[in-house]
This record gives C-alpha cells, structure tokens and sequence, in this order.
C-alpha cells in the first residue's frame, strides 16, 4: 500500500521571517574586498572600480522596481511600491539615488559620462545586475519583493561603511556620501514594507521556501558583483597580442 506523503506544514509568521533574517549570513557585508574598504586598505584605482560598477546595480533599481509593479495585481502594494522609482530616479533633475550616485562618482574623480556609458563595466557585473532585472521580470511579484530583502541587512553595513569612507579616505569629497545617508532612513522603510508582503502573501511551505530562495539568489548576487570588481578586468587590453 502507498503511503501518501505528507506536504511539509507552512512555517509561521514567526518562524518565516526568521528564516529570512538568517540570511543575513549570506550579505555581501561579509565579502573580503568590504573587509578592505572598511579597513581603509583600497587603492584608489579599486575605490572608483567599485563605484562605477556599483552605478550599474543602481541605475538598474528602478527598471527591476518597474518590473515588479507590472507583475503586480495588488493595488494597494503598487502605489506603496512606486514609491521606490521615485526615491532612486528623483522627481525632477538633481534630485534622486541615481542622482546622488553621480555625485559620488564625481567625489571619487570619475565622470557622469563616464558612469552613465557604463565605461567601466565589468562582464561579470553586467550579466549579474542584468539576471537580478531578468528575475524580476519573469517571477512572480511576491518572489521579486522577497529577493529585495537584501535590505534587511543593509542599514547596517551602511552606516559601517559610512564611517570608514569618511575616516580612512579623506582625499573624497564627503559631499559625495549623501547617498548613503539617505539610504539610512529608505532603507528600513522599504525592507520592513516588503517583509510585511512576503509573510503576508507567502502562507503555503512552498510559497515561503521559494521566497527564501529568491532572497538567496539576491544574496548571490551581490557577492557575485563584488567578486567581479574584487577581480578587476582581466580581459586582455586593447591591442594585445598571443
């Protein structure tokens, strides 16, 4: 006779956001080359690769923001969500994250033209920046929002990584951290709204592994794009020669 098998109970609000939380093991907080930064052992020349490939992943944030509002039947959770374009795009010229970026890439001695033709890029930062919109078009809305719970653990690290801009580099404009104040206060808006959704929408066992594993993914991400930039391009330059 065959035993039926059991589905696995659903875990409950309690225990789900727990779960969640303890991917905070897995943030990019942790990587080697935020060891370095924190310490104030970047070179220049790495400080500038981070930022200019770090404006990829920022200028990125609304088109995956978009994509997660033209997922969404939820009304109520679109005209909260909208609220993240604005944050990052601005309202009108100067304003917004993007914005406030381009200021840090001019602290740092790097051009806006230089930044928004995506100069510096490296491959293995493109394709990661570019699965986590592609994830974001393609899965459900609620797996989207559970993969944006990166900031969760974000407020954090950036007021860590606030300090050590300022202690250990002095030679950048400190007019160029504003992004990472407003992010202070953003930040912990939009994750405690977005942990609101997922344990409100993710009750089956299912549903609730599956928003873990989107937040694993974005976990992977990012230390996926830290490890590119750690690496630098290791292309072969322009005229090289076997």
């Amino acid at each position: 006779m065959l035993e039926l098998v059991k589905e696995p109970l659903p875990w409950t609000q309690t225990e789900l956001e727990a779960v969640l939380r303890s991917q905070h093991r897995r943030y990019h907080h942790l990587h080697p080359f935020h060891a370095r930064m924190n310490s104030g052992d970047l070179t220049p020349t790495e400080v500038r690769r981070w930022v200019a490939n770090r404006f990829y992943y920022q200028k990125s944030i609304p088109l995956k923001d978009a994509a997660i509002l033209s997922n969404c039947t939820d009304l109520e959770v679109r005209r909260e969500w909208i609220q993240r374009i604005i944050d990052h795009d601005g309202q009108a010229e100067g304003e917004g994250g993007i914005e406030a970026w381009l200021k840090l890439g001019k602290a740092v001695g790097l051009s806006r033209q230089e930044l928004l033709e995506d100069q510096h890029v490296l491959p293995g930062v493109q394709y990661a920046v570019d699965a986590y919109v592609n994830f974001c078009r393609t899965r459900p809305w609620i797996e989207a929002v559970a993969a944006s719970l990166t900031e969760l653990f974000g407020p954090d690290a950036i007021r860590v990584r606030l300090v050590a801009l300022e202690q250990h580099y002095p030679w950048i404009d400190p007019a160029g951290f504003d992004y990472f104040r407003a992010r202070l206060h953003q930040a912990p808006r939009d994750a405690q709204y977005a942990l609101k959704q997922v344990l409100k929408h993710c009750r089956t066992r299912e549903s609730q592994e599956k928003a873990v594993q989107a937040l694993v993914f974005k976990c992977n991400l990012l230390w996926s794009q830290l490890e590119a930039i750690e690496q630098g391009d290791t292309r072969p330059q322009e005229g090289h020669r076997e």
